[in-house]
């Protein structure tokens, strides 16, 4: 997995160029579903088969930051991309993720919902799922 997180974090400073505005140079973006105001790309470092993005058009950071329509938006083709993989890969699960800023892990400063595909034995052990992102985290520390 190192070598695909050092490409990502390469992504946006190599070209000067914000990856996700790129949308119609499919070069960059390989679209699977383009709306009106969000569309879906195949990841370019996928962590499983069928791995997309869900992006805003307008170049916005933050999840909420979104205006109301580009919140439906994001749910109806969520549906639609999960529809498309469904028929394609047929997984047994998904996770959905945003890294909302850098402390979560964030390497380009567009908005991108991660809709990945999961499958039977794809880990050792997915119970817990993001509860496995903080290790060790005592909640009892923080009063």
């Amino acid at each position: 997995m190192e070598p695909a997180m050092a490409k990502e974090h390469e992504a946006e400073p190599a070209t000067g160029k914000c990856l996700f505005c790129q949308i119609h140079d499919p070069d960059v973006n390989d679209l699977v579903i383009n709306g009106d105001e969000i569309y879906v790309r195949w990841d370019n470092y996928p962590l499983a088969k069928g791995h997309v993005e869900v992006v805003p058009k307008r170049h916005v950071e933050s999840y909420f930051d979104l205006t109301k329509s580009e919140h439906a938006e994001v749910y109806t083709l969520i549906k639609q991309a999960r529809q498309r993989i469904e028929e394609q890969f047929q997984p047994a699960g998904y996770t959905i993720g945003v890294n909302e800023g850098r402390a979560a892990g964030r390497t380009i400063d567009h908005l991108h919902i991660h809709l990945i595909p999961r499958y039977e034995g794809d880990v050792a052990d997915p119970r817990g799922g993001i509860r496995q992102i903080l290790p060790g985290i005592d909640p009892d520390e923080w009063a």
